[in-house]
């Protein structure tokens, strides 16, 4: 039988892992500078932690499935949620903020195409407790630090409030189910059906026209100020404008001034209550987002203490398409790689004895112990970006000595089995 990779997966060669291992040690080099720590959580779940804010519409978007004790259970969607049941099972009572991250696969079942898969990477961080301006502030200049440090080109970081049209909301009546689909209709940029969800509730035109004011906020920090005087009426609405407008000087104090104010930014997913932000490259085309995140408040699905919370999710995959579309080469890596031959099958012991001593020493070390030529061998180290091959023959073994060839320069220097380290660590 022929087996094939299943729908919307892929399969990941030599040159494609070693190009994601790079662009995952740079976002990983970051976020840790930072003073985030590592945790890992299991790939599938109860699946009312993902139904239970998010609605049980999400079925028909996620991997579900009974174990065979009977228990309901989805390969996870994404990994927010994931980290909030961790932390409700296991961190409540560690001293406050808890700075983590986590990079790990995800699977939602919906129509593969360009850069959206069924299996998918995400890289995120979040921040549960501590003070949420600086908190928020911090993520974004992250997420900043982490697109440069990738040498990624013509991004935006787009920054809104959910707070804001959620006020608007709050204030005219509007009960929260309702709310939730608005926000969406604003998130899909469905504006027929947000009209239309809005005269269903009786939204009067003025508010009406405040609502469309604010998600036509696409500007500069300046621009909340015009907005001010439309929403001094509504105290919620203020309250979140100004919270918004003390989270960007502090995004800019951190050094990232380069954004956008864009306050039709709702996300996807219902959790979210305050600040909100993604982060886009315009080469990627319709699936052009690649960071996205925000503050939540995931706490209440535990029936424990509500602690605000602020993290983002990477999209790696679409990181690694970018990577594609603007030509980013991978940086050379200046890590020694050593193939030791033996050229005859009675040397194969010393060789096996000088690779092991290689290896000691934290040095990539391959061997033959097939017995191919020469020749061969001298192809396949090329092939597999060999910086040096350890050639071993009788006089070496009885000299207990080796020789080694620099593969980039062709040149050939036989030294002491004690001198081999040295030799290549430091040429």
């Amino acid at each position: 039988m022929d087996f094939k990779k299943p729908r919307g997966t892929r399969d990941f060669l030599f040159e494609d892992m070693a190009e994601r291992k790079y662009v995952e040690n740079i976002i990983r080099g970051v976020v840790e500078s930072y003073g985030f720590k590592e945790v890992k959580t299991p790939i599938f779940e109860d699946l009312e932690l993902f139904t239970s804010k998010s609605g049980e519409g999400i079925k028909d978007e996620i991997y579900h499935f009974q174990d065979k004790g009977g228990r309901d259970l989805s390969l996870r969607p994404e990994m927010t949620a994931s980290v909030a049941r961790l932390y409700n099972n296991n961190l409540q009572k560690t001293a406050k903020p808890l700075k983590m991250y986590y990079y790990g696969s995800c699977f939602r079942y919906e129509r593969p195409q360009a850069g959206r898969f069924r299996q998918f990477w995400q890289f995120g961080i979040e921040v549960i407790g501590g003070t949420a301006v600086y908190n928020e502030a911090e993520i974004i200049a992250m997420a900043d630090n982490i697109l440069a440090n990738l040498k990624l080109k013509n991004y935006e970081i787009a920054i809104g409030h959910l707070g804001i049209i959620k006020g608007v909301l709050s204030h005219i009546g509007i009960e929260d189910e309702i709310q939730s689909q608005i926000i969406a209709s604003i998130d899909k940029e469905d504006y027929e059906l947000l009209d239309s969800l809005l005269s269903q509730s009786d939204v009067e035109d003025y508010y009406k026209n405040v609502i469309n004011k604010i998600i036509s906020v696409n500007g500069t920090r300046n621009d909340l100020n015009i907005l001010k005087e439309t929403l001094q009426d509504i105290p919620e609405s203020m309250e979140a404008l100004n919270e918004l407008d003390e989270t960007l000087k502090c995004v800019e104090a951190f050094g990232c001034s380069d954004y956008t104010v864009k306050l039709s930014i709702a996300r996807g997913l219902d959790y979210y209550t305050g600040l909100v932000f993604e982060v886009y490259v315009s080469d990627l085309g319709a699936q052009k987002q690649v960071t996205g995140g925000g503050t939540y408040n995931l706490m209440g699905l535990f029936n424990s203490q509500e602690v605000e919370s602020t993290g983002f999710a990477i999209g790696f995959d679409r990181i690694i398409e970018a990577y594609h579309k603007q030509k980013i080469e991978v940086e050379d890596n200046d890590t020694q790689r050593v193939l030791v031959i033996p050229i005859k099958t009675d040397f194969r012991n010393y060789a096996i004895r000088v690779a092991q001593h290689l290896r000691g020493h934290n040095i990539i070390t391959d061997i033959d112990l097939k017995g191919k030529k020469l020749k061969k061998n001298m192809s396949y180290a090329n092939a597999h970006n060999i910086n040096k091959v350890v050639i071993l023959g009788q006089q070496e073994q009885e000299d207990n000595t080796v020789t080694i060839k620099d593969m980039n320069s062709g040149n050939q220097t036989t030294v002491g089995y004690d001198e081999v380290i040295d030799f290549i660590l430091n040429d």
